[in-house]
């Protein structure tokens, strides 16, 4: 059958798919949804299925074979399509979902990882929740394994943290004792559902600096959280939404590289030319490489700093190339810090002025655990 219900779906519809499906049943908060496991399949058979949905949109989401396992999370490299409504929408985003499986970005990702390449891979339907908070966690600090739940947190959707759009809030909550640590990220832009589509928009200069998330949604996504870490037996990577007083879990794989934790080398350090979240630890070394767009590509060599505001997809061939990663906006558990630590790159993110402060070619050092950009070798 082409199309399967959420709630069935099993290893034939992909990591992400089976992920929900094993939510669904332990009777956790998931969209529903279904799952088109041939994208060439029957169309009539996925209207069908679509008119089962309630709300005015809904996400189209791959779920590759190999997507969202223990040794990859293909984070940001296959297609999402949010905000899409009607019929022939849906099938448009469905066939592009599944042949994003043959992009320059998810093959080059294979090629570093080892992976059997897919031709196209299963795709997601689901209702669209219309988040007014959203954002990431994971079970345990990837930076250094330590037993924490580290949450980031915007306004809006959840593709405003997940894509490196914004400095999200970060929120560590330690065990045993539970001891919580708020920073409060600069969210100075927010995506939302509108009728007229997804917008994105200025977020109030009052609720910037603001956090997001009351005690009691922490309190409430920490243990939503752990329940998944408990359904999987192993730490967890979760996407989560808030509408109104409803959290919804939208995503739960495997967390694919924890970084171990650091050890202090006795060096002495130059004052930091930037600095900012540390999201993929170690260190490097290299020339700044500032690059503003695909026309900067051909600059890249090998052994170079990236440098850039956030990173798209796109840019993942770079990733096999950097020495290491800079960006002026994002979190730790974003799309980007995701892939650094799978590629085993130090990276820092949330470097305000990063792009203004590294010049081309000048020698950097990156620590991706402390979170800073020194001149020279440090």
């Amino acid at each position: 059958m082409s199309v399967v219900a959420l709630a069935d779906a099993g290893p034939a519809c992909g990591g992400k798919a089976h992920g929900l499906a094993v939510l669904l049943r332990a009777g956790l908060p998931v969209p529903a949804g279904f799952v088109v496991v041939d994208p060439t399949g029957d169309a009539e058979a996925i209207g069908d299925h679509l008119g089962l949905l309630r709300g005015p949109a809904v996400a189209v989401r791959s779920s590759g074979l190999a997507e969202d396992s223990a040794a990859a999370s293909f984070a940001g490299q296959l297609e999402t399509v949010l905000g899409v409504r009607g019929r022939d929408e849906v099938l448009a985003a469905v066939r592009r979902c599944a042949a994003s499986a043959r992009t320059d970005r998810a093959r080059s990702y294979r090629a570093h990882l080892g992976l059997d390449a897919e031709a196209e891979v299963p795709v997601i339907v689901q209702e669209l929740v219309a988040a007014d908070r959203a954002g990431v966690l994971f079970t345990r600090d990837p930076r250094t394994g330590a037993d924490a739940v580290v949450i980031n947190a915007s306004w809006g959707l959840g593709e405003s943290v997940v894509a490196g759009a914004v400095v999200p809030d970060e929120v560590v909550v330690t065990a045993p004792a539970d001891t919580v640590r708020v920073g409060v990220g600069a969210k100075q832009t927010r995506l939302d559902l509108r009728e007229e589509g997804l917008v994105r928009t200025l977020v109030p200069a009052t609720d910037r600096d603001r956090h997001c998330l009351t005690p009691d949604e922490v309190h409430r996504l920490v243990a939503l959280g752990r329940r998944c870490e408990e359904l999987f037996g192993r730490p967890q990577d979760v996407e989560w939404a808030i509408d109104g007083d409803r959290i919804w879990l939208l995503q739960s794989r495997p967390i694919t590289a924890l970084g171990p934790p650091a050890a202090p080398d006795g060096r002495r350090c130059a004052p930091p030319l930037v600095t900012g979240v540390p999201s993929s630890p170690g260190r490097a070394k290299g020339p700044a490489r500032p690059v503003r767009s695909v026309d900067d590509f051909a600059s890249v060599r090998r052994g170079d700093v990236l440098v850039c505001r956030t990173t798209d997809p796109a840019w993942t061939p770079l990733f096999r190339l950097a020495a290491a990663v800079v960006t002026e906006t994002g979190g730790v558990l974003s799309h980007a810090a995701i892939v650094a630590r799978e590629f085993g790159i130090p990276a820092v993110v949330g470097a305000g002025r990063a792009m203004a402060t590294l010049t081309d070619g000048a020698i950097v050092t990156v620590d991706g655990t402390a979170g800073t950009v020194t001149e020279g070798s440090a």
